[in-house]
């Protein structure tokens, strides 16, 4: 149906009125009548909008705003709210990931990691043969991460590493090529401002690493983590 991309519209609806009255009644064309009808269409077409956004709102597919931020309210408390600024873009792909994230295994931890801060992480378990390797073996003295011990059952060491952040938007650095003090006035410079943490829009935080990590570890297991600048 060609008329399919305009269904809804006041054009549409009036369409729809027209068609409704007997043919007989009224000319071809008919600025009155014409301009009652869109009158009445009028209401219908921001009706039908809003039923439209409404569907949009109970999947989250298409769910947008506050309504998203709701979504994930439901599905998984405040484990994983909105981060400062975060368009929907980026928080609804986030909150479809964790509501299919695989936990409790070493892939587990390795891919939920590897999601937040766009760097897979080192994991090294010393009671894994993998890991530390073992003499006159395959992977053998030097060839593995380090030293093994059964004293540390249930245990292991991770390192991740922070993601590259991108600063405060519009505002120079204390120096630098752009910065106070740089002396350089041939490029544009941003504002000098006081800054603090506070100002990072998008961050990942350490908290939130460290949460992302308990949320996927296995019950009564230990994960010793060091937080390292990439």
């Amino acid at each position: 149906m060609s008329d399919a991309p305009n269904i809804g519209t006041r054009a549409d609806l009036r369409h729809r009125l027209r068609a409704l009255l007997p043919r007989p009644w009224f000319a071809d064309s008919t600025p009155v009548l014409d301009g009652l009808l869109t009158c009445l269409a009028a209401p219908w077409s921001w009706l039908y909008d809003l039923l439209q956004k409404v569907r949009a709102q109970t999947r989250l597919a298409t769910a947008t705003d506050s309504q998203l931020d709701g979504l994930s309210q439901d599905y998984l408390g405040p484990a994983l709210p909105r981060r400062p600024q975060e368009p929907d873009g980026s928080f609804r792909p986030r909150l479809q990931r964790e509501m299919l994230r695989e936990r409790a295994t070493r892939a587990a931890l390795l891919a939920a990691l590897t999601d937040l801060t766009g760097h897979t992480p080192l994991i090294f378990e010393p009671s894994r043969p993998a890991d530390t390797g073992a003499w006159g073996g395959p992977l053998g003295y030097g060839l593995a991460g380090g030293w093994g011990s059964l004293a540390l059952p249930y245990q292991c060491f991770v390192t991740v590493f922070r993601p590259t952040g991108a600063g405060i938007a519009s505002t120079c650095g204390w120096s630098g090529p752009a910065g106070w003090g740089s002396g350089q006035t041939h490029q544009p410079a941003g504002a000098l401002q006081y800054a603090d943490l506070t100002l990072l829009t998008g961050e990942i935080t350490d908290a939130e690493i460290l949460a992302t990590i308990k949320a996927v570890l296995p019950t009564a297991t230990i994960a010793w983590t060091r937080i390292a600048s990439s």
